[in-house]
């Protein structure tokens, strides 16, 4: 029967097994460590043994063996697995899962007082070292792309891949608002840190508990990078009306200034469009552009030998026009509009109930 041959199989390589482990246990630490993997591998096949069921004639070929269980080890060993495979998956998986925990944590933007009033202390204090650890990587990042005077572009992806736009930004408000003394720092930047609620943390020492996430990096470089962390979320922001307004306002300006067409040819008045606009806009800004500007020949388009994108007019435009008004949306008005108050109804002489004839 196939079953005696499976169960003489498994009992014979169960005490191979046994033998393997009483050699083993001899051995000193470093020894044993050695064959760690090779004494797991082996228990695995004999789980594997338990379930199979061999043909006949496999399982007596097998059994011959002196050694059946070192044999299938060996057999397993010089095969090509993809087990580091799985390893190395499983390494990359937990790196992104982490990675991601930690970019999702959410910004704890009280003070420790106020957490342990609410019950927030672990939630506060998960978010405080993860502002510190932002700042080291900020830190890391300006010493890794800081070369010949300069600080590369990939300086800020760097951070905003481990912790988000909101704790980088956060971690660099608090570094400008910390040192505000520090004239290196632009009043451009300084202005927008100001913008950004940060509450005093005291401890009870009479320490600043919002100094441990001061990125203590060169202070001209700590302005470059947050001059740069400023512009690139601000590209991923959508533009808003008032900004497609001043853009269009911007370009009819420029199509105005020229005496003569502008236009490598000369038929056109032309204008570029702002980078920082077109980084920005999606299809529906564009439009939007478009229908501001009052030129029935508008067009929107790149030139062979000049970078950037241009508007373009015909040189027979009437330039004095100005801009088109946006058109207010009938939805957004009818939300602004009070709805008149509903009067009560008055209740018909009919359903008024009657006395009864005395």
């Amino acid at each position: 029967m196939n079953t005696d041959k499976n169960t003489a199989l498994y009992e014979k390589m169960a005490a191979e097994q046994d033998k393997f482990r009483d050699w083993l246990k001899s051995q000193p630490p470093e020894e044993i460590l050695k064959h760690t993997y090779e004494y797991t591998v082996r228990e695995d096949i004999l789980v594997a043994m338990e379930e199979l069921d061999l043909p006949q004639s496999r399982a007596a070929a097998l059994l011959a063996s002196p050694s059946p269980l070192a044999d299938v080890y060996k057999e397993f060993s010089d095969r090509e697995t993809s087990y580091m495979d799985v390893v190395r998956n499983s390494i990359e998986q937990r790196a992104e899962a982490a990675l991601d925990a930690q970019r999702e944590l959410p910004l704890y933007r009280h003070d420790a007082s106020y957490a342990r009033e609410q019950g927030d202390l672990d939630l506060y204090r998960s978010s405080h070292c993860a502002n510190i650890a932002c700042e080291e990587a900020i830190e890391t990042a300006i010493a890794d792309n800081y070369r010949d005077n300069r600080l590369d572009r990939d300086a800020v992806p760097q951070v905003i891949e481990q912790f988000g736009y909101t704790r980088a930004l956060y971690v660099l408000a608090n570094t400008v608002q910390q040192k505000d003394w520090d004239g290196r720092f632009s009043s451009a930047n300084k202005t927008w840190a100001k913008t950004v609620d940060i509450p005093p943390n005291p401890d009870s020492f009479g320490g600043e508990r919002n100094l441990d996430f001061v990125v203590n990096s060169d202070t001209g470089m700590v302005d470059l990078f947050l001059t740069q962390a400023r512009q690139d979320y601000l590209r991923l922001q959508p533009l808003t009306p008032e900004e497609i307004q001043a853009e269009a306002a911007r370009l009819l300006q420029e199509l105005r200034a020229p005496d003569t067409p502008n236009s490598p040819h000369g038929t056109h008045y032309m204008a570029r469009v702002s980078p920082d606009f077109l980084a920005r806009a999606g299809t529906q800004a564009h439009e939007q552009l478009m229908k501001l500007l009052p030129f029935r020949s508008l067009t929107i388009t790149g030139l062979v030998d000049r970078p950037g994108t241009y508007v373009t007019i015909l040189a027979s435009e009437d330039r004095s026009k100005e801009l088109r008004q946006p058109r207010r949306s009938v939805r957004r008005q009818l939300k602004q509009e009070p709805h008149p108050a509903e009067k009560p109804e008055k209740k018909s002489s009919a359903h008024k109930k009657k006395e009864p004839e005395r």
